[in-house]
């Protein structure tokens, strides 16, 4: 197995108030530990991080229809948390949409790097992570979803996200088992 790290939206507007907030120095300490035994074993990592136009002419529905507006391109509320380590080797996908494969190059760069097995931390569970899981699973990549690196601002839709996850979908390993199991 070829694997890549792809980190999910780990993104300052997303880690402003509740249970992300709550949960931000445990998540990012986390996914510092996977994304550093990642490069030690020179297993990719690439960080996807959702960006929108101010006039949201690329969002999705939803926020369209609110004018729901998170993760403007040229604000701090779409850069990746700043105490996450990242490195000059490691890649960056922008994506519009919950899953990190819709209308993006992640297939590309999947394909060039030769990978067939993807480890997927991030947020948030029930959706961005959940979306990209699904996308890798049915394009027959191995999925290992980082359950230490993975949350939610909602606790109940992380919960029965991962465990829909994890019935085939994917496996869920802890940083203890990814870092014993070396991929």
């Amino acid at each position: 197995m070829k694997y890549a790290i792809i980190v999910i939206d780990m993104l300052e507007d997303f880690f402003q108030e509740g249970r992300l907030r709550e949960h931000r120095s445990n998540l990012v300490a986390h996914t510092n530990e996977l994304t550093a035994f990642a490069r030690q074993h020179n297993i990719p990592v690439i960080w996807v991080r959702q960006e929108f136009k101010a006039d949201l002419s690329d969002a999705f529905l939803a926020m369209r229809k609110h004018h729901h507006l998170v993760t403007i391109e040229n604000t701090k509320g779409c850069q990746i948390l700043k105490e996450l380590h990242r490195e000059s080797g490691d890649y960056e996908v922008i994506k519009k949409r919950y899953s990190a494969f819709f209308r993006t190059n992640l297939d590309m760069l999947l394909t060039k790097l030769n990978i067939n097995a993807l480890i997927i931390c991030g947020v948030n569970t029930h959706a961005c992570v959940r979306m990209a899981a699904i996308d890798a699973y049915q394009r027959d990549y191995e999925v290992i979803l980082a359950t230490d690196c993975i949350d939610s601002y909602d606790k109940e839709h992380h919960s029965v996200s991962l465990k829909y996850l994890t019935r085939e979908i994917a496996s869920g390993k802890t940083n203890q088992e990814i870092l014993r199991d070396s991929p």
